[in-house]
């Protein structure tokens, strides 16, 4: 099987890859975004030709870019996929990266999600801060690993989003605030790997986002069925085949919180002493 991962050559995740995929007899070879290129004349090429070439393309990351960059990487990523295998599909990864739409088709699909609402318009801020009983979480509507994401608890914590649209030309900014929901110190990640499942718990050091990121603490933990179950939901809902799947605790059971399609695992691995990347090279093999 010959397979392109495209991502940081400099990254553990894509090492990792790249060695299973190499360990199990495959063909690896990583891209880099930067070195995507088309050509559309007589025939259609990309480039590198080990783009055109791979069987199955695995994503793992995407550079910051313009809005014109990330548009063309999406493009293309989707043009590759009407004629080879992409791994998260190009669809799944921009749901997945989308916290408005990723939550849009959780609660479709019937799972338990905290109370979000978005708004734009400086009075539509403050009404939704105060809907949410004057404390609630900011999140970016894209970005990860607990990056850009506040707690407002007082008005003037609130303040720079209220006059950030009040000062833009046209007025408006989309602003992401979710109810904040007390936990017990801990939350739970699922990475959902095809029909296989992998779970532990991340205890917090202090910080109320539990991100290992952040220094919150990996530890193996075998997730209730159910638990589990919302999961695989999860990742199906946003039409993953790999994902991690974060479920919040609280008294009335888990609440699904975010659904990565480009997880990481190196805390699973630290939790669990499992070979992730090798299950990943083992479900790309049976499905291809």
């Amino acid at each position: 099987m010959r397979v392109a991962v495209l991502g940081a050559a400099t990254s553990w995740h894509v090492r990792r890859l790249a060695d299973a995929l190499h360990a199990d007899g495959h063909a690896a070879t990583v891209v880099g975004w930067h070195d995507l290129a088309t050509d559309i004349g007589p025939a259609e090429h990309h480039r590198p030709e080990a783009v055109d070439r791979a069987h199955v393309i695995v994503v793992r990351g995407m550079p910051a870019g313009t809005l014109e960059d990330v548009i063309f990487r999406m493009d293309v990523l989707g043009r590759l996929a009407c004629r080879r295998r992409v791994v998260n599909a190009p669809r799944a990864l921009e749901v997945a990266i989308d916290k408005y739409l990723t939550l849009t088709r959780l609660h479709d699909a019937g799972i338990p999600v905290p109370r979000t609402i978005v708004a734009q318009s400086e009075a539509g801020i403050a009404a939704a801060w105060a809907a949410l009983g004057e404390v609630a979480v900011m999140k970016p509507l894209f970005g990860s690993q607990g990056r850009g994401i506040e707690r407002i608890a007082a008005r003037q914590d609130l303040e720079p989003w209220l006059e950030a649209a009040r000062r833009a030309e046209p007025p408006g900014a989309v602003c992401y605030l979710q109810e904040f929901v007390a936990h017990p110190g801990w939350d739970a990640r699922v990475l959902v790997v095809g029909d296989d499942t992998f779970t532990m718990r991340r205890v917090s050091t202090g910080d109320w986002r539990i991100n290992v990121s952040r220094g919150a603490r990996p530890e193996p933990w075998t997730a209730p069925a159910g638990w589990v179950d919302l999961a695989v939901r999860s990742a199906r809902a946003v039409g993953a085949e790999i994902a991690g799947v974060d479920l919040l605790p609280t008294a009335d059971g888990p609440l699904v919180v975010e659904v990565n399609a480009v997880p990481g695992w190196r805390g699973l691995e630290t939790a669990l002493g499992v070979d992730i990347a090798a299950k990943i090279v083992a479900h790309l093999t049976r499905t291809v």
